[in-house]
């Protein structure tokens, strides 16, 4: 075991050795823009971009020319909510998202707000976060254009019903944007099936490259037209502009083929490294809580146990120590390496967010810790981050007036 121990998975993800084989070629042998369509040297790095999309399109069940590459999540998310609100005749429209939606989505959605756009910002079911597809049924008006959705949260793991979200958009004749960042390549996701109509996607959460991800754009029933937010060489079949990131498009396609390929496996593995944590802190201190839903019954082999569904993401654990802050409890646990929230409001000092949206009172928003299990992590990794998390909150208490309180 390597110190410090790393279980922020959430926020990024080591470059998987095998993808980083596959992106190598591109940064110095075929090194030709996808663009130049007059040598060689274009066409093998055209050649490499078109296999990299019908890889991605194939994991996803869609026709590679529903992909649009883009320089991460942010952009691919921005690309969906103001490449749809800003074609002509949606001036004025309504949108519905989520109040525990990530930054991208929200700044999006505020900015929009601010131009004169209506948005309904969903509050969560308290406790496991989710967001019932009754609950968007309910706020749909006829003036309704897009309900942006994820799939998986960021902070608690919780898994929402597209499925069920997007019939009711289907059903009222919306379009669905899901951010499905946290999701692809950990859960079960066939865009062929689900009724989405724009889908995000990052490389870095799936142990590819940073700087690269991807929109898919639905093409038919119904065909989804967006206004551009880049404009130049017309790239992307002039949905967004700009050179291509060769080897990043590589590596996203070569992750999203082994995060897909070793899916079922992982999460069997991550369920039962997730429960072994859960349990070794909840059994060895008093005043735990449990962010999100509760963590499913699995088998010893890490298989849902017969009934069950998953309702969080495998790797996923979300807590809170009474008696202690957040920040001091990291301080603490120098030699591991987890958050107290999002990775992108991790400098704010108020509480999360989306613990607050839950019902998470602040004084345990403050003190809550998400750890993110990934492909490097080990049971002895687990087991080291256990004791430190135990060690730290006992002396934390000790000098703590309120836990001495309570």
């Amino acid at each position: 075991m390597q110190l410090p121990v790393y279980l922020d998975h959430h926020a990024t993800t080591p470059v998987d050795p095998r993808v980083l084989e596959a992106m190598m070629p591109f940064f110095s042998r075929v090194f030709g823009n996808p663009s130049s369509r007059g040598h060689v040297f274009g066409w093998e790095a055209e050649a490499a971009v078109d296999g990299a999309r019908e890889t991605l399109a194939g994991l996803l069940g869609v026709s590679p020319k529903e992909i649009v590459f883009t320089s991460g999540a942010t952009e691919a998310d921005n690309l969906a909510i103001f490449g749809v609100a800003r074609l002509p005749g949606r001036e004025g429209g309504h949108i519905v998202t989520a109040a525990t939606e990530h930054p991208a989505v929200l700044d999006a959605c505020r900015r929009l707000e601010r131009e004169g756009f209506a948005v309904t910002f969903l509050m969560p079911e308290k406790g496991t976060g989710r967001i019932a597809p009754e609950r968007v049924r309910e706020v749909i008006t006829d003036r309704t254009f897009l309900v942006s959705l994820m799939t998986a949260n960021n902070e608690i793991g919780v898994l929402h019903d597209v499925a069920g979200i997007g019939a009711v958009c289907r059903e009222r004749g919306v379009l669905f944007h899901t951010d499905a960042v946290q999701a692809f390549g950990k859960v079960p996701f066939d865009l062929g099936a689900l009724p989405v109509d724009l889908a995000s996607f990052s490389a870095h959460k799936i142990y590819g490259p940073k700087g690269v991800g991807a929109l898919f754009v639905r093409a038919r029933h119904p065909r989804v037209r967006l206004e551009p937010m880049l404009h130049g060489g017309g790239q992307e079949r002039g949905v967004r502009s700009g050179t291509l990131n060769v080897p990043g498009i590589v590596g996203l396609a070569r992750a999203a083929e082994i995060a897909v390929e070793e899916r079922s496996e992982e999460s069997r593995r991550l369920r039962l490294l997730r429960g072994r944590l859960h349990d070794a802190l909840a059994g060895r201190l008093s005043g735990v809580t449990l962010n999100g839903p509760a963590l499913p019954a699995i088998g010893r082999d890490g298989e849902l146990a017969p009934g069950e569904v998953e309702t969080r993401l495998p790797g996923n654990l979300n807590v809170s120590f009474a008696g202690v802050d957040g920040e001091a409890l990291l301080v603490g646990m120098k030699e591991v390496a987890v958050s107290t929230g999002s990775a992108c409001t991790s400098a704010s000092l108020e509480p999360s967010p989306v613990l607050t949206a839950i019902g998470v009172p602040a004084d345990l928003a403050h003190a809550s810790i998400r750890y993110g299990l990934g492909r490097s992590t080990a049971a002895d990794e687990v087991d080291f981050a256990a004791e430190a998390a135990v060690r730290t909150v006992e002396r934390l208490r000790e000098k703590s007036p309120l836990a001495h309180s309570r």
